[in-house]
């Protein structure tokens, strides 16, 4: 206990406001190397507390941290980014973990001061893939306002020993309509067909049931915001769904 307090006295504060399960995931990496603070309205985090060493706060004290990073779903980062700018002071940095980048990056240069750094953050794992370790997953870092996305690439790569990838936040979104925008439809059609269990597999069957069983647990608010809030995915959609239709159509020109 005396290690962690000192720790606590030494380190830089971080919060991390929306403990959901991938905030939770966050915190156990994050602890070690931070002074750690928490807010979720949803939950209670006594136990969590204790478990990772990090300290239940109010959403005001969670704000004054010297990083705040939000980890609510996207259609919660206007409201929350409302209610902490009034606490914000120059020096901060906030940052984000959302599935998409540019509508963060908005939100973000409309509500917060113009004096506080900004990063946009992907990590492009969740609970299910990261439940093993973090290591050599892959993470987008995007630089919204200020100098400090390097320092974060730096310490994302050095210290977390995680494949880091930075980008605009229009790159971001152009590649993720299909990194996750077709991936999790597929996955999703897939789960919608009730496929019975299946003995006589391919490998290539066992890669699409692995791919369906990472993801067949995300929210729906994670899907929704993955389908509907980048705007690089209508089009991927599109050309998705009309490719279906066009190799139907195929087939039974052939009968």
């Amino acid at each position: 206990m005396t290690d962690k307090n000192n720790q606590a006295q030494t380190s830089p504060t971080l919060s991390v406001i929306g403990v959901g399960a991938f905030g939770e995931l966050m915190i156990k990496h994050l602890a070690p190397h931070f002074d750690v603070h928490i807010f979720d309205p949803a939950r209670d985090l006594a136990a969590l507390g204790q478990t990772y060493g990090v300290r239940p706060a109010t959403l005001e004290n969670a704000a004054k941290c010297e990083i705040v990073l939000l980890a609510v779903p996207v259609r919660e980062i206007e409201g929350v980014a409302r209610k902490i700018a009034p606490f914000l002071t120059q020096g901060q940095l906030v940052m984000d973990v959302a599935s998409v980048k540019c509508l963060p990056k908005k939100i973000f240069l409309e509500t917060l001061p113009p004096e506080i750094d900004l990063v946009g953050l992907h990590p492009l794992f969740g609970p299910q893939s990261g439940k093993n370790g973090i290591k050599g997953l892959n993470v987008a870092v995007v630089n919204v306002r200020g100098d400090r996305a390097d320092g974060v690439a730096a310490f994302l790569r050095d210290k977390l020993e995680l494949s880091v990838f930075c980008c605009t936040a229009e790159q971001h979104d152009e590649q993720a309509a299909y990194v996750m925008g077709l991936t999790h439809m597929i996955a999703r059609v897939f789960k919608e067909m009730d496929v019975p269990e299946i003995y006589q597999t391919t490998r290539t069957y066992e890669l699409l049931s692995e791919m369906v069983n990472l993801i067949k647990n995300d929210s729906e608010e994670l899907f929704r915001a993955i389908q509907t809030d980048n705007p690089f995915v209508a089009e991927t959609k599109r050309r998705f769904f009309d490719s279906v239709r066009k190799i139907e159509k195929h087939l039974e020109e052939q009968k």
